[in-house]
């Protein structure tokens, strides 16, 4: 696959980069742009900024016996040059210039250049003056529907050098890393079945001093050393570099009677012999083992006045197993394994990315999609013991940030539920199992470890019924009818509960269809009276469970839903549009729409409602939308669109109101833009902003919480929108807005912020693929298709009912290629058929009997595909 200049990254583009390595729910450790080994993510909680002592790569040159050359395998410092703000220790911080454990007072390579297409970074070493030319290529293994492989705890690098000299070199690839734990460490060197590794653990007890960390080579040429040299001063990274500079190579050390050091840091290396202009490559797999996890951050109580019991307290501490804990026994089998599969893992996960950077889509859109995938393998998301995936909304520098895979935050991710099906499917099992209440309200935050006493803030709209969206979305991507019928007893109540006397929150007591209540929501507050972004998600949640109803059989469920739907779609079309935008209906200036409300908490601190949202100065309701036009207003059509559920909104007025949107809501600079909240855009940027408030329309005193914001999760949601109401160039251009913002010298591609670093909202950026390929998908009925937003020719990758792989149309041929899985097909979507064209079709190579109408093309009964699916037509269309 041919690399667009849009993914490669040079001198200041290099400067914030930090590309996660690691397996999905094992945390992971960052790749600079330079080469150096930053934010070390690994031991079940964030660790930004962390460089784990003096860990790196490095290389040396011996040309016969003498070494001409030695270099860390990192490119130049980008700064800061004064040091780092936040220290307090003596001899580091700022005023004492760069942390030595940077390695950046040691020879290096001038420059580098960095190609990211996640899940692969590609690094090349530039420097005139080195005798050979290097480059590094790191990963982790992601393959669609593979959660084991996809979820190894380890780091793959494989450099590559070419011998640019006229005689022959040894080239000496080395890996210096620091043992974490900080009670009882130990370093050992092993080797066992072709493999020589070192080994650092943690021999401790505690759970915060056990573990193990591991660089793992093929066994050949190898050196090691078990431990650097220990004095005082500088003196280890003076020795290190001495003995780095040895053509003999490193000559072990080890310090046996040495505990509780504060750094003990080994190295192993292995070294090639390469002619002139030959090309070798060295890999290092570099592996974590941290097998127990506990709740190591502060709970909130259950309510105003509630306290836990000891018996309570006593489950909140109980520590749990990773996941991958379960599947390896030992970091020693982690590596074995990854070095054993190297060339499958690296080719299937090489595969993935090529079909997926073949996208028919602008280069800033597969930018998009594929660098927010990262959240996957960030510290953002754990799995547990049992393999449930958990996620918190972001990770902060050293805690989790807002856990419990917050459903309101997590209703707008849609990368896993297509890649990884399954461990989508086991959060909705999670969910309805664990946060279910009596009368159906939903908490939104499932506590850890699982069982422990819920989290007893009131139930959210958007992510209670968001939740009942992606049951719907995991439906139809799977097809599982046992599960299906194992979780709807408790969907079915959720659904209820908005009619259900005992919420407190009185939703839709008459059930007219409109939310009309108290209503929590993502923007952290509550919303009043009928408001067409909450009143949406509600319907699409009955039109959903109106299907899935029908589907196991609850007939008179299914009527229920249905004729409540249709009551509130007539309001939200009438009542909610005023002509040129969907939003919020109430009177700001009355207290009595919050009074019956006083005697409960009021907001997530604490207070009581009048506190929170009456201004007795501007004698009015705050936090609310007015007359304000907010980028979610129609949010339930995105979901709407993307999982076939058909139409929420009046299809001509949606596009008069995302018309509105994209000219009052986009904003072509900040530069003029009040902001008084959390700042994602500044000066020149471009983005989209949560609420405005078009000419004419009222304003609250306080609006809103976050309406001058730019987030990227609502942001890639209103672009997908757009793109399905054929506002298809101007979303992707909000997109190219979003991604120019994330440019390696501002911002980290791939990590973007909302409420902190790799934030779960921000997966809603498959939509885009999703929306612009017209997707469509129906594992129960073996539907499978695409309705593209573009003309032909076009090439997607495409993953569900599952198998993934790649879609092709050109002028007169399609083809559907499975590149993983299988697929029972028994209809197939493409754009312009007409009943009774002639065409040809085959699968796996025979042909098979169709009948084609305005639906599609139809196979019969199912038929299982296994490669590829071909369809040639006889005449252009």
């Amino acid at each position: 696959m041919k690399i667009q200049p849009r993914f490669q990254y040079e001198g200041e583009r290099t400067r914030t980069i930090s590309f996660p390595l690691g397996g999905l729910g094992t945390g992971s450790l960052g790749l600079a742009g330079n080469g150096a080994l930053v934010d070390w993510d690994i031991f079940n909680r964030p660790s930004k900024g962390s460089h784990n002592g003096f860990s790196h790569f490095a290389v040396s040159v011996i040309d016969g016996e003498q070494t001409i050359d030695a270099r860390v395998l990192n490119g130049d410092h980008e700064g800061p040059y004064e040091g780092q703000h936040g220290s307090e220790n003596f001899y580091s911080g700022f005023g004492w210039g760069p942390h030595r454990e940077t390695m950046v007072g040691m020879p290096h390579f001038r420059d580098t250049r960095f190609t990211g297409t996640f899940p692969i970074a590609q690094l090349e070493f530039l420097d005139s003056d080195f005798p050979g030319a290097i480059s590094l290529t790191a990963s982790n293994p992601f393959i669609p529907y593979d959660d084991r492989a996809s979820g190894m705890p380890a780091a793959f690098f494989e450099f590559q050098v070419t011998n640019s000299t006229h005689r022959p070199l040894s080239y000496q690839f080395s890996c210096a890393l620091t043992n974490p734990f900080p009670v009882d460490p130990v370093n050992h060197f092993t080797e066992s079945e072709g493999i020589s590794s070192l080994v650092l653990a943690g021999e401790g007890t505690s759970l915060e001093g056990s573990g193990q960390l591991c660089v793992a080579v093929e066994s050949g040429s190898v050196s090691y050393q078990e431990h650097w040299y220990e004095g005082g001063w500088f003196d280890e990274l003076e020795v290190y570099w001495r003995d780095l500079g040895d053509p003999a190579g490193f000559r072990n050390r080890r310090h046996p009677e040495k505990k509780n050091a504060s750094t003990m840091t080994g190295v192993l290396a292995t070294r090639i012999e390469c002619l002139p202009g030959e090309t070798k490559t060295v890999r290092f797999v570099l592996g974590w083992y941290i097998p127990q996890c506990r709740r190591f951050w502060d709970r909130q109580p259950l309510g105003p006045g509630e306290t836990f019991t000891d018996e309570e307290k006593l489950a909140m501490a109980k520590p749990w197993k990773n996941w991958y804990s379960v599947v390896w026994p030992s970091v020693t089998a982690v590596v074995q394994e990854a070095l054993d599969r190297w060339d499958t893992l690296w080719q299937r996960t090489k595969e993935f990315r090529d079909v997926l950077f073949s996208s028919s889509l602008p280069d800033s859109s597969l930018d998009a999609v594929s660098a927010t995938l990262s959240v996957l393998k960030s510290a953002t998301v754990l799995r547990l013991e049992d393999g449930s995936f958990y996620g918190w909304e972001g990770a902060g520098a050293k805690l989790g940030s807002c856990e419990g895979t917050c459903t309101h935050v997590w209703s707008y991710a849609q990368s896993l539920a297509f890649l990884f099906p399954h461990l989508e499917q086991g959060m909705r099992s999670v969910e309805y199992r664990y946060n279910l209440g009596p009368e159906g309200g939903m908490s939104f935050r499932t506590m850890l470890p699982l069982g422990s006493p819920a989290w007893r803030f009131r139930a959210c709209v958007d992510g209670q019924f968001g939740t009942v969206l992606r049951v719907y979305r995991e439906w139809k991507v799977m097809g599982n009818r046992e599960w299906l019928t194992s979780i709807w007893p408790a969907v079915k109540s959720s659904v209820a509960f908005a009619w259900h006397p005992g919420n407190p929150d009185a939703w839709d007591p008459d059930r007219s269809g409109v939310i009309v209540g108290r209503q929590h929501h993502t923007l952290d507050m509550e919303l009043f009276g009928p408001n067409s972004w909450l009143t949406g998600m509600y319907l699409a949640g009955l039109k959903a469970s109106a299907e899935l109803a029908t589907i196991l059989g609850d007939s008179t469920f299914a009527a229920e839903c249905q004729e409540v739907f249709q009551r509130g779609k007539v309001r939200l079309d009438t009542e909610l549009f005023n002509g040129s935008y969907y939003g919020q209906v109430l009177d700001l200036t009355s207290p009595s729409t919050i009074a019956a409300y006083d005697s409960d908490v009021g907001d997530m601190f604490g207070n009581s409602l009048l506190k929170s949202y009456w201004s007795q100065e501007h004698r009015q309701i705050k936090y609310q939308v007015g007359g304000g036009l907010l980028i979610d207003h129609a949010l339930a059509q995105w979901h709407a669109g993307l999982y076939g559920l058909g139409e929420i909104f009046d299809p001509d007025q949606l596009r008069v109101s995302l018309k509105a949107l994209w000219t009052n809501n986009r904003k072509r600079s900040m530069r003029r833009e009040a902001n008084p909240c959390r700042v994602f855009s500044l000066n020149d940027e471009e983005g989209m902003v949560i609420c405005t408030w078009p000419e004419g329309s009222q304003r609250p005193g306080i609006p809103i919480p976050y309406a001058q914001e730019t987030m990227t999760g609502f942001e890639y949601a209103a672009a997908a929108l757009l793109v399905q109401s054929s506002m298809v160039d101007e979303g992707l251009s909000l997109v190219e807005a979003i991604r120019s913002r994330y440019d390696g010298k501002k911002r980290n591609p791939w990590n973007e912020l909302e409420c902190g670093s790799n934030y779960a909202r921000a997966l809603s950026a498959y939509s885009v693929l999703l929306a612009v390929s017209g997707f469509v998908f129906d594992a129960d009925r073996g539907i499978l298709g695409f309705r593209p937003a573009i003309e032909k020719p076009w090439s997607f990758f495409w993953s569900a009912l599952g198998g993934w792989g790649s879609a092709t149309m050109t002028e007169n041929r399609f083809d559907l290629v499975l590149k993983g899985g299988s697929i029972a097909l028994e209809q197939l979507v493409l754009p312009e058929l007409t009943a009774g064209m002639d065409l040809l079709v085959k699968v796996d190579e025979e042909p098979v009997p169709i009948k084609v109408d305005t639906g599609g093309i139809q196979l019969g009964s199912k038929v299982v595909v296994h490669h590829k699916i071909e369809v040639e037509f006889s005449r252009s269309f």
